[in-house]
């Protein structure tokens, strides 16, 4: 199956093509400061010019098993933090080099969604290996320590992302309905619940952008359970904290990959996705 990846100007409403593919599945752009796309394909990273002028390079990590499509910039954009197969974080040059895991072993993998904007913490989703009826959403210090539970197991808690004042994580949740994701916030300390959206739609990964006026989420159709691939979905933006009058504003045919993490530009103009053409 084709991936292409695209980015979306908010403003003029404009999708530019940036990179076609038929060897390489990417996945899950991020969009760094020097205008950059990192992205992950056959359990590597990958970069790219935003402006679709290049071609994907690998970024070439050392220590690290294959990657899968959780990985997000530090603050600073001079650090990656990624989860791997293995079920665990690691930290790595964001230009390349050698990474460090983070998390030690316990019973759990960890899929990492959020840094926090002082980028002393790390948003992830604890899974006890191996039912994903237990994800829950836990924080844990970029050194490894720390680790703080937020939500309660049982859960089927997803997509953790702070806010960029560092006070909510938004994540999607199946707390008020069961096999339903709807987007929630709640409280990094664990208080404060709130159901955001609340409709026949599957709503996952809801991601701000840098200056908090606008967030994006993928929204599956009635009746998805979990975040498949290969479906219709659409992209809905937020105007700043308005979860009950989305609008959409690209529907492409995709889910996984698409939008896992935050993908906004750091002008708060832009986002990145991937869309997976149908070819049958």
């Amino acid at each position: 199956m084709p991936c292409r990846i695209f980015t979306y100007d908010i403003v003029t409403g404009e999708r530019s093509l940036v990179h076609t593919s038929t060897s390489v599945h990417f996945e899950a752009p991020n969009w760094t400061a020097a205008d950059m796309l990192i992205v992950n394909g056959d359990g590597l990273l990958w970069a790219l010019p935003a402006d679709g002028t290049g071609d994907p390079r690998q970024i070439p990590l050392d220590g690290i098993p294959e990657i899968n499509n959780d990985h997000v910039p530090a603050p600073d954009h001079e650090t990656i933090y990624l989860s791997a197969n293995d079920g665990h974080l690691y930290r790595a040059p964001l230009t390349g080099g050698t990474a460090r895991r983070i998390t030690a072993d316990d019973t759990r993998r960890h899929f990492l969604h959020g840094v926090s904007p002082d980028g002393t913490r790390l948003a992830y989703v604890g899974v006890d290996r191996p039912d994903w009826s237990t994800a829950s959403l836990l924080t844990v210090g970029v050194d490894g320590t720390g680790t703080t539970r937020v939500t309660p197991v049982g859960g089927v808690d997803d997509g953790p992302e702070y806010t960029p004042d560092g006070t909510w994580l938004y994540f999607n949740t199946e707390r008020f309905s069961p096999g339903h994701a709807q987007i929630a916030r709640i409280r990094p300390d664990g208080s404060d619940l709130q159901q955001l959206t609340d409709d026949e739609r599957v709503n996952w990964f809801p991601h701000f952008a840098p200056d908090g006026r606008h967030a994006v989420h993928l929204s599956y159709p009635p009746g998805t359970r979990g975040h498949p691939g290969d479906l219709p979905v659409e992209l809905r933006l937020v105007e700043g904290d308005d979860w009950r009058s989305p609008r959409t504003v690209v529907a492409l045919h995709g889910g996984q990959g698409t939008i896992n993490v935050n993908s906004w530009s750091t002008d708060s103009r832009r986002f990145a996705y991937v869309d997976y053409p149908a070819t049958r």
